[in-house]
Order: structure tokens, then sequence, then C-alpha cells
């Protein structure tokens, strides 16, 4: 089978949406820059598209245009190494998918062990936060959420009383197993995070984590989020302001 025949059998299997690189080719072709030209081909074709140097994706034909890939497709490689876990959306991306704004944003943040400097791909500017779990496929969730706990102050288009409203509901589906490895994941996280953890999961009727989420903060000091009192009954008991 020709080179281009090859690739192009191949990328009809793929769902639209699905960025990929010559590398996903060159294992079974062998030729690089047969593989290579063959994809330039197709995107000056329209058959496929490109998102930035190397990158290429089977665009989705709407009435409104061609969607472009979601966010986790854009960053997948700077997510994973090897079917390892190294990185997981934060920001913006994952406010939008707990329900707790409905803005989107062609900034895509990154939580890793260890940053790098800022990047852009296509219109996309991707920024990294440090996070100091160590980070699994299975943890994920759950620091995504502290994560929103921690920057519920920078939720855009919400009050900070309408986030702690939607983190109360979310806190609720978790099983006794989650809710453990949430209270053990925050002990990594600012004291102010730990405190409104403690008055969300109170206020969502899990008690058991009060005296573990409140030995290490400091009784004097208080932590300003406009609007908590109104939504939180227990508020004042965790220095809430």
């Amino acid at each position: 089978m020709k080179t281009t025949d090859y690739i192009a059998t191949s990328i009809d299997r793929l769902p639209k949406g699905y960025i990929f690189t010559y590398a996903d080719f060159t294992t079974e072709v062998n030729k690089k820059e047969a593989v290579i030209k063959a994809l330039n081909r197709m995107v000056v074709s329209g058959k496929i598209a490109k998102l930035a140097k190397g990158k290429y994706y089977k665009p989705e034909n709407t009435p409104f245009g061609n969607l472009e890939p979601n966010q986790f497709q854009v960053v997948k490689d700077l997510l994973e190494d090897d079917g390892k876990t190294i990185g997981y959306l934060t920001g913006l991306s994952i406010y939008n998918q707990l329900g707790l704004t409905t803005q989107v944003s062609n900034t895509i943040q990154i939580a890793k062990n260890e940053i790098r400097p800022m990047l852009k791909r296509d219109r996309y500017t991707i920024k990294f936060i440090k996070q100091k779990n160590t980070i699994t496929k299975e943890n994920v969730p759950l620091l995504q959420i502290l994560d929103s706990i921690r920057y519920i102050k920078k939720i855009p288009d919400t009050s900070i009383a309408s986030a702690c409203l939607r983190l109360t509901a979310i806190l609720k589906t978790l099983n006794e197993k989650n809710a453990t490895s949430l209270v053990r994941l925050s002990q990594k996280y600012p004291p102010a995070t730990r405190a409104l953890l403690g008055a969300l999961l109170e206020e969502s009727g899990i008690i058991q984590f009060q005296e573990l989420l409140q030995k290490n903060l400091n009784p004097i000091t208080k932590y300003k989020l406009s609007g908590v009192s109104s939504v939180l009954k227990t508020a004042e008991k965790w220095n809430l302001l």
C-alpha cells in the first residue's frame, strides 16, 4: 500500500477532533519525510487540519464551520507520558466542566509536579501551575475539585456564594473513599483552601474530617471570602469572612 493510501485509511479510522503527528504513522510506514509531505497535502486539500507544527487533526464539519479539538486533545502530550498521567487540566476548562462557570477561554491551564514556561499552540495559550501532590489518573478529579476551591475567587462570571453552592453539590456525590482521599490531598494545599473545604464538607453533611482539617489551621487567622457566610452556616467556625 502506498504511503498516502495507508495514511488516508488510518486517518479515516480516527475519531473527529483526535490530534495526531507524523510519529503515529512512521512505525508502520517508516518514511518520515514521505509521511509529512502526505499530511501537508491533506491539509491543503482540507481532509485534515493543522493545529500547530507537526500536529494535525480530522475536523468535524458543522453548518457553522469546523469544530476545533477539545482542550484535552490539544495538550494530551503534556498530560501523559507513555501511558502515565503526569499532568491534568485545571483552571477555566475545569471550572466550566464542573458547572462553576459558563465561560470558556483560549488559555489552557495545566497542573504538573514540575512546571515549565508558557507556550502557544494555534490560538491557545498554555500555562502551568505547580501541584505538590503526586498526580495519578485516579486522583485527578479530586485535585480538580481542590484547585477550584483554592482559586474560587478567580472563577469568572459567578459569585463566591454561587460557587460554594455548586461545590457543595459536587462534594455530596463523593463516596467515603473519595472524601477521605480529598482530605488527604488537601493537606498540601494552603490553609485557606483547607478551611473552605472544611466548611463545604460540613455543609454537605460530611463531618468526620473536621478535626483533621482544623488541627493545622491557625485559630486566629481569618480568610476573606465575600458572601460565603450567606450559604455556609459554619463559615464563622472556619474563620471564613
